[in-house]
């Protein structure tokens, strides 16, 4: 026997209803801001209207607007003179250079404007400023760079997949560092916190190689930062660094900021804060309490993107077999129980699955049910409960006669509806 074929049984019946398919839907002046004012801020958000990215076209502008640009543009040539004693060595930022007409040129002069509210002066000194820190730094090369934190590779801070519209996601957890241990071996000293926020640059700049820059594409990151247990105390100073770099350097990078587990407390101290934030600030901020972070982050990234550890049907390995196979989505009403029914499984089939609830907290079984009458049903899996901190279920099964798998999410003792999603693959085998 022999594998000769990767096949999708028909679509399964959820109830005898198909999947449903959820569907997502000026700039301040700069200052700084230390890291927990960052994330109070955020609290303000629940109700805000999403944030609409530009599309950096220049037609789209404003007449003031375009000439802000126009006169940016002009600006930046005499700057880089060799009669006036500068270097001769044309301006580029990320293999573009900023002379000669190129529209990718105007993406990023856009994203230093808009940063400085369209006024011209300041967003050229911004321009200079994070030219030069990014020669002295050495971002041209940092990629090619070991840095040696292979230990934090997908832990801390990551690039793993894209959102619904394109946007590459970069995650970031800080939790591991609650542990004094690890953060002395990170954050001990400067020369330590130095080799980190380098780092922490060069995972950035590799979410930023995968833009477009270039009108009407994907010009911006998401990030998603997740709260549980990040030592607030501990990584003050790390904080501001990142956030300073960040800030200064690398302007309208970001479409979207997604918190998740966040703490209470911080939506206690939301209202302290809204006077002082900009209706553009607001809308780029997405807050999830914690246990709500598959609920939040199914709106704007598709299952089989996130990470497990977050409620999606992402795993490292999987990372290893090309571009994840598409999930299909659905939800859990409470009082519910929803039997996803996979058919067309031959006799010698092998099935194999993953299947996710975000936040659990019900009974889970599945269950290989034959065509032919008089056989056995097969309890491929016992129901049991699934706690609200379990990973997506990835299992597989081979038939010995042709039927269906069932598998079941029973919601029946729980009112509140939950997001979920699964995905399957029937590898079918041939005698020769």
């Amino acid at each position: 026997m022999m594998d000769t074929a990767l096949e999708e049984a028909s679509s399964p019946m959820l109830n005898q209803k198909t999947p449903i398919h959820d569907t997502p839907q000026a700039s301040p002046k700069p200052y700084k801001k230390g890291f927990v004012a960052t994330l109070m801020e955020a609290a303000t958000l629940k109700s805000t209207p999403s944030f609409k990215e530009d599309s950096y076209f220049v037609s789209n502008l404003r007449s003031s607007e375009k000439k802000a640009l126009q006169e940016l543009k002009d600006k930046i040539p005499s700057l880089f003179s060799s009669e006036n004693g500068a270097s001769s060595e044309a301006p580029s930022m990320w293999g573009i250079s900023l002379l000669g007409g190129d529209d990718r040129a105007d993406v990023i002069l856009l994203k230093f404007l808009r940063a400085r509210d369209f006024r011209v002066n300041e967003a050229l000194i911004m321009l200079l400023n994070c030219l030069t820190w990014r020669k002295e730094f050495g971002t041209e090369t940092i990629l090619e760079e070991d840095l040696g934190f292979k230990e934090l590779e997908g832990v801390i801070a990551y690039m793993q997949g894209y959102d619904r519209e394109g946007h590459p996601v970069c995650y970031n957890a800080y939790g591991m560092f609650k542990d004094k241990e690890m953060y002395e071996r990170f954050f001990g000293d400067e020369e330590k916190l130095k080799k980190f926020l380098r780092w922490r640059i060069q995972v950035l700049e590799r979410g930023i190689k995968l833009l477009n820059f270039k009108p009407g594409g994907i010009n911006s990151l998401i990030q998603v930062t997740d709260l549980k247990d990040m030592p607030r105390r501990e990584l003050r100073v790390a904080s501001k660094h990142i956030l300073s770099l960040f800030q200064d350097n690398y302007p309208e990078m970001v479409a979207l900021k997604i918190f998740i587990n966040v703490p209470w407390y911080f939506s206690m101290l939301y209202s302290m804060f809204t006077p002082f934030l900009t209706q553009r600030t607001k809308s780029k901020f997405v807050i999830s309490k914690e246990g709500n972070a598959a609920e939040t982050l199914y709106k704007f990234i598709r299952p089989e993107d996130i990470p497990v550890q977050y409620g999606g049907l992402n795993r490292p390995s999987d990372l290893q077999n090309g571009p994840p196979k598409a999930a299909s989505e659905f939800t859990v009403k409470g009082g519910e129980r929803v039997n996803i029914q996979i058919e067309g499984i031959d006799a010698g089939a092998s099935i194999t699955w993953d299947i996710m609830v975000g936040g659990w907290d019900l009974e889970y079984s599945a269950e290989f049910v034959p065509n032919a009458e008089g056989s056995y049903n097969i309890a491929v899996e016992k129901p049991r409960k699934i706690l609200g901190h379990e990973e997506a279920i990835h299992n597989s099964f081979t038939s010995k006669e042709a039927g269906k798998m069932v598998l079941s999410v029973d919601n029946t003792v729980s009112r509140k509806k939950k997001v979920a999603a699964y995905r399957y693959v029937v590898r079918k085998c041939n005698n020769i």
